[in-house]
């Protein structure tokens, strides 16, 4: 009987540094302890209002992890709360509903700062939303989770996604730059899911 109560206390204490060491590993952009690390991931897109950029990011993450069978968590923020409580804008609708997804039940909400342990990555849409979540972050834990989502599949350049609110040709081209950033980070953490 103690054999067994010190074995569900070493899983125990087993679990919770491999959940801590988890965080470090994906924050540095790998993982150390395949199968041990995470069982889900949970993802942030952060744009400025939480209407046109990051509903989208959410959406096309979102029908990736479906495809893919992943048990993943995607969300969305605005680092402003301009928007707080309504839909996407129109435009991005109709641009992910063109692509087969739905985006209509999303609302808009300000980024928090528990935003920082309830998600693993957190992906800035351009570098003002990456400097505006750096400035927020009170430890090195929680800056090592930003990240500006082109990165992942442009690796260095620091691309901007482009903020369409403004026009309406830049939906299309927004899309496009999600979808590949989404595609670049399925490819670098599925493997390491369980």
């Amino acid at each position: 009987m103690q054999l067994c109560a010190n074995y569900k206390l070493a899983f125990s204490n087993l679990c919770q540094i491999s959940s801590i060491l988890g965080r470090k590993c994906l924050a540095l952009g790998f993982f150390t302890f395949r199968g041990l690390i995470l069982c889900s991931m949970k993802i942030l897109m952060v744009c400025l209002g939480n209407i046109c950029r990051s509903p989208l990011a959410e959406g096309i993450m979102q029908a990736k992890i479906e495809d893919h069978d992943l048990d993943w968590k995607v969300d969305s923020a605005g680092t402003s709360g301009y928007h707080i409580g309504q839909p996407p804008d129109e435009r991005s609708i109709l641009v992910a509903k063109k692509n087969n997804i739905d985006i209509t039940n999303q609302r808009a909400r300000q980024f928090a700062i528990e935003d920082f342990e309830h998600y693993d990555l957190i992906c800035a849409m351009d570098s003002s939303n990456f400097s505006n979540l750096k400035k927020k972050a009170q430890i090195q834990d929680q800056l090592d989770k930003i990240h500006m989502i082109m990165n992942f599949s442009q690796h260095g350049r620091n691309v901007n996604v482009i903020d369409p609110y403004y026009g309406d040709e830049g939906f299309e081209t927004v899309f496009n730059m999600l979808d590949e950033a989404c595609n670049a980070i399925i490819s670098r953490f599925k493997s390491n899911s369980i």
